[in-house]
Parts: structure tokens; C-alpha cells; sequence
């Protein structure tokens, strides 16, 4: 018998709607979501255009076009919306987690790549060796993708290393791996970005394909392991 999750339907505009249940960073309820966007995904409603998972809630994009020949009495496109999105969200016994696939990312750890570890250490009072061992043993699930295209954000990290978010946004390079409260990600692009940098992935994690098409490397659901390389290993990947 699968968890119930209580929930909440809200329009977000006046073609989409989002399915909330609740404001939670929880292993199991991002499981949940994303079994429901995972059916959605291989069982196509008529409708929907789009559906994009996050921590605790997915948002559906729908044409309202085709929705508005099935509207009756007094009821709007949006109710119809509605009443397709609920009634998958309300399927009993169709939710079976799949194994989530597992990602190893290579991290430099080197000073030149990351410039606020001196900042982590001397708040955290820990060693660069200790810093690296926490973060990179740890298996991160990726809970949704979002800021920039690929941008993963993914949790939990250990205590130990938590910092705030930087006052002020400053340049971070692609590939630059960073941790904010309980999260860690890795910038895909070169872009302003908030977070403490402690080290650099040489993997392309975003790449255009055409004018209206980009894949990333990330995606939600994923299980991510990072490891330690050497600068050499970087420069040579």
C-alpha cells in the first residue's frame, strides 16, 4: 500500500496547474512525485503539454484549446484540467518507485576551482581533507531541476558543511560545484550564482541541440555520487 500524501491543486496562470503536497525536502515524497510524473510521462493525457516535477509538487502545463470541447455546464478549462490531474493523482495501487539511476560526477577539489573552501573551512573549523570526505561520500538525490537549465538541486548534505547562501551573487564558471544550506549543485553555464564553491566538474552538463532543444546531463530522481580528481585528472578528462 503506498503513502498517502495530502495535496492541494492550485492554477499557476491560465494554462497550468500545479499539484502541491506540501513544503518538504523528504526522500519519499519526491519518490512520490515523481512516480506520478513518471506515469504521466508513459501514459499521455489528453490535454497536457508539459509536467515538471520539483521537491513537493509537480506543475502541468496544459492547451487549453484542447480541453475547452470538453467542458460542460458551468465548468471552466481549467476545472477540466482539474479533474484530469486528479484523477492520476487519486490512482490507487499504479505508483511503484522505479530504481532511480545513479550518477558518478567527477569533482576537482583544487583551490584554483574552488575559491570560498577557505571560507567553509575556517567557519566549519574542519580540515580540506574532512570537507572533501563529507561531501563526496554522501549520495545525493536530485529533486528537481531549475535557476538555469540543468541546474540540479540536490540534498541533503551533512551538517557539518552547511553554509548560507553569499550576500551578493558573483561569476561562477560551468561545471562549479557548490553547496547552500542543505543542498549542493553544480552550476551548468557560466552565470551569476549565490552558492559556496568548493570545487569544479569537468562533465558538460548542458548542451544545445538545435534552436528550440537542449539536453542536460542531470535529471530529477537521479542518485548522485561525486568524487575526488586531481587537477591533472581534470585538465586530462
Amino acid at each position: 500500500m503506498r503513502t498517502y500524501f495530502p495535496y492541494t491543486i492550485f492554477p499557476l496562470g491560465d494554462s497550468a496547474l500545479t499539484v502541491d503536497f506540501g513544503n518538504s525536502i523528504d526522500q519519499d515524497l519526491s519518490a512520490h512525485v515523481m512516480s506520478i510524473f513518471t506515469y504521466i510521462q508513459s501514459h499521455p493525457v489528453d490535454g497536457f503539454i508539459e509536467c515538471v516535477p520539483a521537491y513537493s509538487s509537480l506543475t502541468i502545463f496544459y492547451n487549453p484549446g484542447k480541453l475547452k470541447n470538453e467542458i460542460r455546464n458551468n465548468e471552466t478549462i481549467s476545472d477540466i484540467a482539474r479533474e484530469k490531474l486528479e484523477e492520476v493523482v487519486e490512482m490507487k495501487n499504479i505508483f511503484s518507485p522505479e530504481k532511480p539511476r545513479t550518477v558518478k560526477v567527477p569533482v576537482c577539489y583544487d583551490e584554483a576551482f574552488a575559491p570560498d573552501t577557505k571560507l567553509v573551512l575556517r567557519e566549519k573549523k574542519i580540515s580540506k581533507q574532512e570537507l572533501v570526505s563529507i561531501h563526496s561520500t554522501v549520495e545525493y538525490r536530485v529533486y528537481m531541476l531549475g535557476f538555469l537549465p540543468g541546474f540540479a538541486y540536490m540534498g541533503e548534505i551533512d551538517a557539518k558543511i552547511r553554509m548560507p547562501r553569499k550576500a551578493l551573487p558573483q561569476k561562477v564558471h560551468a561545471g562549479s560545484v557548490g553547496i547552500a544550506g542543505n543542498q549542493t549543485g553544480v552550476y551548468p553555464i557560466h552565470s551569476p550564482g549565490g552558492w559556496q564553491i568548493i570545487g569544479r566538474t569537468p562533465i558538460k552538463l548542458y548542451e544545445m541541440i538545435d534552436a528550440d532543444n537542449f539536453s542536460t546531463f542531470f535529471q530529477p530522481g537521479d542518485i548522485v555520487q561525486f568524487y575526488s580528481i586531481s587537477r591533472d585528472e581534470f585538465e586530462n578528462y
